[in-house]
């Protein structure tokens, strides 16, 4: 790790001839850019918080620190899970919200234009409005697209439509040297040497900042419709999804949920659209399932098709929501989960760990059979059709110390187990400052070198986001 540089007068005054934002010193800066959505994986105060409006104002700042060995770290709107987002080691922050223009479409190729601090709700609803959609659905809306690139953001549509990384054509990088350049092309495929664009896709600021986005757009489907699915069993809730695959019924999203995390997102939102019982049956997990298309023949052939196969696994009933407000009803419990865990829980942990989907079942019977041995709850949903899942641990009694240290253990063994099942630490939220321990371990020495290797190769200095990933 460098020896980094403080902030001096000096500095702070040469930020503030280099831009037309404002910036921020000492008791100026708000606290909430001292952590992310999970503070437990590490806090820091940056010595500068700056307000940068465009691609050149950046690459000022990021010169300034560079010459003299400041650590620099970009941020988004802080919905991040992982710590990456934060000023570790002081230094200066760049708020980066404050680039936030949806600036073109390009209607013949199909993409939009947007500076990294649009959000990810802003840029949907706009597409929409025009008769198109941007595909990936992260369940945090109000994310930045920057961040959401930083992290390869996944989301619920992941299934059939990719993850963020899919719809990345084309990206303006200022690098740590302050060197303005761009990576990728409006073009749907190239062979043109190593692919830069997806170095740094997923690198969480650590190689470059994102100061203009090219994305690509698809025409908005005509049809959408989801079912509620409940099960009496989570096994055979969960080992549904592979039958789904193989019918070939190409659903836009596919997640499972236990009934515990229901009942807790429906107590937070104040309404309850999961039934509970159903003919004597207490109902003990589901699926949420939603299929989009042309017209709505060709769905209701689908759902036709699809209530068979879920039927015959052994789901209790299907039930249908095929209005804007049922599915909207429908969708706002599994939106709430993580909303729901942080209002009700005193000490939380999470993973977003990605296993094969024909492993899921077997993966969460080993983790809740590992929970038991532990002084916290555990609480888990997930993206089941890509095996994306989420998996809480909810403390309201514990220490913090001894929470962590539990913690640490529980973490360990069910990666070790995602790893075995062949899987890997993160699906979507990245690895920041609070994973990257069990990345060494996970990835292994030959891996993380050269992951290391290119992390010098972009910043000698090391000055960008340091001490995140690796």
């Amino acid at each position: 790790m460098a020896n980094y540089n403080s902030v001096t007068e000096e500095i702070v005054e040469q930020i503030k001839k280099a831009i037309s934002g404002k910036v921020y010193v000492g008791e100026e800066i708000n606290v909430d850019f001292f952590h992310d959505e999970m503070p437990i994986y590490g806090e820091g105060r940056p010595e500068l918080v700056v307000d940068v409006k465009s691609t050149e104002e950046v690459a000022k700042v990021v010169k300034i620190c560079n010459d003299n060995l400041i650590p620099v770290v970009p941020r988004g709107a802080g919905t991040g899970l992982t710590g990456a987002g934060v000023a570790i080691n002081s230094g200066v922050m760049l708020n980066m919200q404050t680039m936030n223009k949806i600036l073109e479409y390009d209607e013949e190729n199909m993409v939009v234009k947007v500076q990294p601090g649009v959000l990810l709700n802003d840029l949907a609803q706009d597409c929409l409005s025009k008769g198109y959609m941007y595909p990936p659905d992260p369940g945090e809306k109000f994310a930045t697209l920057g961040g959401n690139v930083s992290t390869n953001a996944g989301g619920m549509r992941a299934v059939k439509y990719g993850t963020t990384r899919n719809y990345v054509r084309g990206m303006e990088v200022v690098l740590p040297n302050g060197e303005i350049t761009y990576f990728g092309a409006c073009v749907s495929k190239t062979s043109t040497g190593y692919s830069l664009k997806d170095l740094m896709i997923g690198s969480e600021g650590t190689l470059g900042i994102i100061t203009e986005l090219t994305l690509k757009i698809i025409p908005a489907p005509k049809e959408t419709i989801s079912l509620i699915v409940p099960y009496e069993k989570l096994d055979d809730c969960i080992s549904t999804i592979p039958k789904l695959f193989k019918a070939y019924l190409n659903p836009q999203a596919i997640e499972f949920m236990e009934k515990e995390i229901v009942n807790l997102s429906e107590l937070y939102i104040g309404k309850s659209t999961f039934p509970k019982t159903i003919e004597g049956i207490d109902i003990g997990a589901y699926l949420l399932i939603t299929f989009d298309g042309e017209n709505e023949d060709d769905l209701n052939d689908i759902i036709e098709q699809a209530a068979e196969v879920l039927l015959d696994a052994g789901a209790i009933d299907v039930l249908v929501a095929d209005t804007p407000s049922k599915i909207k009803d429908a969708w706002a419990a599994r939106s709430s989960f993580l909303e729901a865990i942080e209002a009700q829980t005193k000490l939380l942990d999470e993973c977003d760990v990605v296993v094969p989907i024909n492993k899921i079942a077997a993966y969460i019977k080993y983790v809740n059979e590992k929970g038991k041995d532990f002084d916290f709850e555990v609480k888990s949903f997930g993206h089941a059709g890509d095996g994306n899942l989420h998996i809480y641990a909810c403390s309201n009694e514990m220490e913090k110390e001894e929470f962590l240290r539990q913690v640490e253990i529980f973490m360990n063994d069910i990666y070790k187990k995602a790893y075995e099942f062949g899987g890997q630490i993160s699906g979507e939220h990245g690895i920041g400052f609070g994973k990257k321990r069990f990345l060494n371990i996970f990835e292994g020495d030959v891996n993380t070198e050269l992951m290391r290797g290119i992390k010098k190769a972009f910043d000698p200095n090391l000055i960008l986001n340091p001490d995140k990933v690796i």
